[in-house]
């Protein structure tokens, strides 16, 4: 008779989860974030930015990472030979993590959206990738990076698909085994792109990719495959090339 209260037990004393801002979400999942070999949404964002990266030329180019956490994506954008790489992000400890692999990398450790050591017209290119549904005012964010964007200059933005996140879909990792779930905002691809035209943007390509068979290795070896089940159809990531009016002011 006491085994059948084991689970009972169990489910009692497991830690509930806790949703947390991104700052201090990410400053405790730093130190293994680039430790993750069975991650679908890190390996779909490889590919996405691969892609939208193959678009432009970032040779000699200004350019600046929002949210670029430990620099994922950093060793393809050096190759490419820019003339400046800045990474600019609100978890301290993800900057540290950057700094181990590239040490003079130049970073700004933010506290909002606003880039105030970032000056007027300086940037060629903005790069932001699984960043944007973790801001909840997407109104100022594209305002400052009109700001801080050439006339001409190129976005490379890439994250979470709203689609899932509005099923219920969440961005989350076990910290001393206790789930934790990074706040997200739905921020649908129409509402982005209206704000981005709003500020002299306009989108020169959009990518959406859905959860399908490809993936299902993912959700087997994470012993998720009724999380499959369940949003398979479903658009999971999606990558997006805008790009700033000559006109703009």
């Amino acid at each position: 008779m006491l085994l059948s209260f084991i689970p009972v037990l169990r489910k009692k004393f497991t830690p509930a989860a806790a949703t947390l801002p991104a700052a201090d979400a990410y400053d405790l999942w730093a130190s293994v974030y680039d430790n993750q070999p069975g991650n679908l949404m890190l390996s779909l964002d490889e590919q996405v930015f691969t892609e939208l990266l193959g678009r432009i030329n970032p040779s000699n180019a200004h350019i600046i990472d929002i949210g670029c956490g430990t620099g994922r994506h950093w060793q393809k954008i050096v190759e490419k030979k820019p003339a400046t790489l800045t990474g600019a992000d609100v978890s301290a400890k993800m900057l540290e993590e950057l700094k181990l692999k590239f040490p003079f990398a130049r970073v700004e450790h933010i506290t909002n959206i606003k880039l105030n050591n970032i000056p007027t017209a300086s940037c060629d290119i903005i790069v932001s990738t699984l960043t944007i549904a973790h801001i909840e005012n997407i109104t100022e964010l594209f305002t400052e990076w009109q700001r801080i964007l050439k006339p001409g200059g190129d976005i490379l933005l890439t994250d979470f698909h709203p689609g899932l996140l509005a099923k219920g879909g969440k961005r989350n990792f076990f910290n001393n085994g206790r789930e934790v779930i990074i706040k997200n905002y739905v921020h649908s691809l129409d509402q982005i792109k209206l704000k981005a035209f709003e500020n002299n943007f306009y989108p020169v390509f959009t990518k959406e990719m859905k959860i399908d068979k490809s993936m299902i290795q993912f959700y087997h070896e994470a012993n998720a495959l009724h999380v499959y089940e369940r949003y398979k159809g479903s658009p999971v990531i999606y990558g997006m090339h805008l790009k700033k009016n000559y006109a703009a002011e």
